[in-house]
């Protein structure tokens, strides 16, 4: 019997053994086979299967390096190699070998599915998205494939197709939790919110411990004002399992837009938050520091809306002009969506970490390794919330600032950034930080895009005044329909336009609300989100633009200004319910402030009365704001430097 020959005898008894679950057995008897016939590629790659199949990883390459050395065009050596490799994260060399084994066989699905995933790993998309798509109507059944796809798919924003890649999974493996989540998420952003709640909603029906599912069910609740439901599906997660803190924390966002609790209760739940979160994640860290009160700082930001949002838009005046002489900036994106905001603030940061893969503790380990002396918390309980890297004290002086108008319940976060309207005297009881109040405002605002010059109120034409709300809806309380309901109970005439509302569900719960309240549908215009360009012009429709309660508006508040719509605003208990009247205050614009509901409702009244009042301010706000602390950047950005210093300098004393 030749070499060969007896070397294939020795195969087949050790692919019977390894058909058996007698590895061992299975690679003695391979080793026979190369034993046999040293030259023989077959013996070595069946070694080497065998071998990686017991985890011998090292012993595995060997054997498929031997077979390519004696068949340089064996595509099964090539392509076994090729994804040991790929397992590795050796990507050029696998990606080498496994396109060498489609050159040796293109019909060869499973390599053509591994080079898809190498190729994702390096970043081209495309490529990788073709050889999946090639692929996988050979191998139908491959559901890790297919979910490889889904992600391709949706991070070039081909939404429809990467549901599709899900749809098909889903109708194999209905119960598969992950992708019901994914396939959920998407839905959302088709806007198919119906069908996206049922995902969400079977995701939490299997599992009743995914929390993302809690997340994401609420985030698409919340764009559909459904607030009480979110509440309820809050209570319900943390009454099963008390320890989710992530769901504690949304819960705690969300009640920032509930009229049912009291500024003193909602702070209380804060408070015991923070203790039970401290509790959890106890400090990790000790710092090497001098206590030069006056030297260059290091500060840090953290957010996971460094993108097209508000935060990445009040941030970028403050990065832009920054003293570099004085301050080091370092930023750390948490969020997975990046854009053209993403990369101006990256430009502008002198060091930018992404981090949206990073858990707290390795967030934390980052932030500390960078030795940032001041790290500025932007997100708080909304968005992307990173509390629990903040609980581990990564940095010697930590603050809050711009992305949650409330109290974080952290004792480690030693501080938070307002004024003094949002936060007036005595704001200290409601909060575990120290206030460190602004000499003007919160905020420095710059509009998203170049917005078009302010038109005459459309009342002197119409003869009728028109309302708008242009913040999110989740804002409109039962509180603010409340007054709504009585401005309009007063003007018979009078419209109301909302914008921000999604079609179908959205759009019929904000109509049946407002109904319910006296404002009759025929009265009311409820439009989509919209393009920015097209969301500016929206404000040449309305005359006076009408603030919610608690939850009051900051970024909409200063784009209605801008336009030349003025304001009504109720300044209430909380820091959230009195953003507005922060911004209006800056202005000048105290008059549009209003200190209890009924004079909400007057003012609202009177300035509708008021067209003369009405054209002067659609000519001379945008010039008043202008000239005014709000887009002041450069004293700004001294401002919140000297708050930095003194901060520091605090510090400094206490560690001398």
């Amino acid at each position: 019997m030749s070499g060969n020959a007896a070397a294939d005898q020795l195969i087949a008894e050790g692919n019977r053994a390894e058909s058996a679950g007698a590895l061992a057995q299975a690679c003695e008897l391979y080793r026979r086979a190369v034993g046999s016939a040293p030259r023989y590629a077959k013996a070595h790659l069946n070694l080497g299967i065998a071998l990686e199949a017991l985890g011998d990883d090292a012993g595995a390459v060997r054997c498929y390096e031997s077979a390519l050395a004696l068949a340089p065009a064996d595509p099964y050596a090539s392509y076994n190699l090729g994804k040991l490799l790929y397992a590795r994260a050796e990507l050029p060399r696998a990606r080498q070998l496994l396109e060498q084994a489609l050159r040796s066989r293109p019909d060869f699905p499973e390599a053509r599915i591994v080079l898809g995933y190498a190729l994702q790993a390096q970043g081209e998309l495309a490529a990788a998205a073709a050889q999946l798509q090639t692929a996988l109507p050979q191998r139908p059944g491959d559901f890790v494939a297919r979910a490889a796809l889904f992600h391709i798919l949706e991070s070039q924003g081909d939404f429809a197709a990467a549901a599709a890649q899900l749809e098909t999974v889903l109708r194999d493996k209905p119960d598969w939790t992950e992708a019901l989540y994914n396939y959920g998420r998407t839905l959302m952003r088709l806007e198919r919110d119906a069908e996206a709640e049922a995902a969400l909603r079977r995701v939490l029906a299997l599992d009743p411990g995914f929390t993302l599912a809690y997340r994401m069910l609420g985030n698409l609740l919340h764009r559909q004002g459904r607030v009480n439901e979110i509440l309820e599906l809050c209570a319900g997660a943390l009454e099963r399992d008390p320890g989710q803190l992530e769901i504690a924390s949304f819960e705690l966002f969300m009640l920032n837009f509930s009229d049912t609790i009291s500024a003193e209760a909602l702070f209380e739940r804060h408070r015991a938050f923070g203790e039970r979160l401290e509790r959890a994640r106890p400090p990790a860290f000790t710092f090497a520091r001098a206590t030069d009160a006056e030297r260059r700082l290091r500060i840090g930001y953290v957010s996971g809306d460094l993108h097209s949002h508000p935060v990445a838009l009040f941030l970028q005046p403050l990065l832009e002009r920054h003293d570099r002489a004085g301050f080091e900036i370092c930023c750390y994106g948490t969020s997975t969506r990046a854009d053209d905001f993403t990369r101006r603030v990256a430009a502008h940061a002198d060091l930018w970490r992404d981090a949206a893969s990073a858990s707290e503790a390795q967030l934390a380990e980052t932030i500390h390794a960078d030795r940032v002396d001041i790290l500025v918390d932007l997100s708080g309980h909304s968005g992307i919330a990173r509390l629990g890297a903040f609980a581990l004290q990564p940095a010697p002086v930590q603050a809050a600032w711009l992305g949650y108008l409330n109290t974080t319940g952290l004792t480690r976060i030693a501080y938070r950034i307002t004024d003094a309207v949002s936060d007036p005297p005595g704001a200290e009881r409601l909060h575990t930080e120290k206030l460190k109040r602004l000499p003007h405002s919160q905020w420095c605002y710059r509009p998203f895009v170049q917005a078009p010059a302010a038109s005459a109120p459309p009342c002197l034409r119409d003869r009728r005044v028109t309302f708008g709300s242009f913040t999110q809806i989740a804002k409109l309380s039962a509180a603010t329909l409340a007054l709504w309901a009585n401005i309009f109970r007063q003007l018979p005439d009078a419209r109301l336009a909302v914008l921000g509302v999604a079609p179908g569900q959205a759009r019929d719960e904000v109509l049946r609300r407002l109904a319910a309240v006296g404002i009759t549908v025929s009265r009311v215009t409820v439009a989509p989100f919209v393009p920015l360009r097209e969301y500016y012009d929206w404000f040449a429709r309305v005359d006076i633009a009408l603030d919610s309660t608690p939850y009051s508006g900051g970024t909409t508040t200063c784009d209605a200004l801008w336009m030349g719509v003025p304001v009504v605003t109720l300044a209430g208990s909380r820091p959230t319910s009195r953003s507005a009247a922060s911004i209006l205050t800056t202005l000048g614009l105290a008059d549009w402030i209003a200190s209890s509901p009924d004079e909400y409702v007057q003012r609202a009244i009177d300035a509708s009365r008021n067209p003369a009042l009405l054209a002067e301010l659609r000519s001379t706000l945008r010039s008043k704001m202008q000239a005014s602390p709000l887009m002041d950047e450069a004293r700004f950005t001294k401002d919140l430097e000297k708050v930095y210093r003194q901060m520091w300098r605090e510090w400094c004393a206490g560690h001398g």
